[in-house]
């Protein structure tokens, strides 16, 4: 696999989509910036949508920013959180849009985490069969990963992220000045998804993460503007080459075949997203250990930068079969066969299956008995 290229800006990074093409703009305090909201498609209204956590903190200086562009500037407000992603508050929105007459020239704005962005762009997508939206993400995992490349979606039931549509934002603005409001918590979950792309793509800032982890847990403005910096150019490079998942996308979802088996067994929200992609990175390379395809060292170095995150390398006791089952409704999983993102070798990813019996050793080696 050819390495990511470096943008050649810092601060910038562009998606190459043809017509569907857009940029990322990272910096601190990029909120407020008027240059950060020019050049938006034009039209009478604007809906802002965003969350009882974020509206607070943030809501003020997004209407302010983009008020100049829009004759009115609508807000619909959402309840906080992954359990949240759901129907209903699709529907919220739709309600929001509806009610206030937004025609089919409306811009959205998804002013929050992965949940505000993944919702609003589904929301987009199918408003009047298509309206279009900006990504304003306020959490280092919108930054690094979700906010970028277009997949948009609501979690069902028995499986996360089941019902969506691919459907580009116009722009991603990434203010860093955000993340210094994150929760603890949150800051770690946002980390699994920067780690994650050492492995499938680049080891050399796998090297740096190792190297700066005490300053992104530390909030050091170089270092987490380097980190999503370099993620996003990652993140663009494989979304520029397969926008729909088809082919090298996939590797992307490192750690998430057995991530969102643990989100959907444990129930939406008792575990944040990036902590379930964490622990699935541990059981991910433990089964590529077990394929041979990585060496013992390899899996126990990832292991240990992931609990030095601050994340999960255990997972929950949810039995082989419940995760078995799970994992195929995956959406990567073909005719009933679970497939899964394994590191072959490091800095590089594939798409493979594995003998069930294989898998259940991983699963009882990695989690609680």
């Amino acid at each position: 696999m050819s390495k990511a290229p470096n943008s050649p800006h810092a601060g910038q990074v562009s998606i190459d989509l043809g017509d569907r093409s857009y940029e990322i703009q990272i910096a601190s305090g990029v909120l407020d910036s008027p240059l950060a909201w020019q050049g938006l498609p034009r039209a009478a209204a604007a809906l802002i949508v965003t969350n009882e956590t974020d509206a607070p903190l943030y809501l003020a200086r997004l209407q302010a920013s983009i008020q100049p562009h829009y004759t009115q500037v609508h807000v619909c407000t959402l309840p906080d959180g992954e359990a949240y992603k759901t129907w209903e508050s699709l529907q919220l929105i739709f309600d929001a849009l509806l009610g206030h007459a937004c025609d089919r020239k409306t811009v959205l704005f998804a002013l929050g985490g992965g949940v505000i962005g993944d919702i609003t762009g589904f929301a987009a997508a199918c408003y009047m069969r298509g309206v279009p939206f900006v990504q304003v993400p306020t959490t280092l995992l919108a930054q690094v990963d979700s906010s970028v490349g277009g997949k948009t979606a609501i979690n069902h039931p028995m499986g996360k992220n089941m019902v969506g549509a691919f459907y580009q934002p116009e722009r991603v603005v990434c203010d860093l000045s955000t993340l210094s409001t994150l929760p603890a918590r949150e800051l770690s979950a946002g980390l699994a998804e920067v780690i994650k792309y050492g492995p499938i793509a680049d080891m050399a800032f796998l090297d740096w993460i190792e190297l700066h982890l005490g300053d992104l847990l530390a909030r050091d403005p170089q270092a987490l503007a380097h980190a999503v910096q370099r993620s996003c150019e990652i993140k663009a490079w494989v979304v520029g080459q397969d926008e729909r998942e088809a082919g090298i996308r996939a590797i992307l979802n490192f750690g998430h075949t057995f991530g969102h088996a643990i989100e959907a067994g444990l129930g939406f929200g008792v575990w944040l997203h990036g902590e379930a992609v964490g622990c699935g990175m541990v059981m991910a390379a433990r089964l590529s250990q077990r394929l041979g395809l990585v060496d013992a060292a390899f899996a126990d170095r990832l292991t240990a930068l992931i609990a030095r995150a601050g994340l999960p390398t255990v997972g929950p006791d949810l039995g082989v079969q419940a995760y078995l089952h799970h994992m195929r409704v995956d959406k990567k999983a073909e005719g009933g066969d679970i497939r899964f993102v394994l590191i072959d070798p490091p800095g590089s990813a594939k798409l493979l299956g594995a003998p069930d019996a294989l898998v259940a050793e991983v699963l009882q080696a990695c989690c609680l008995a």
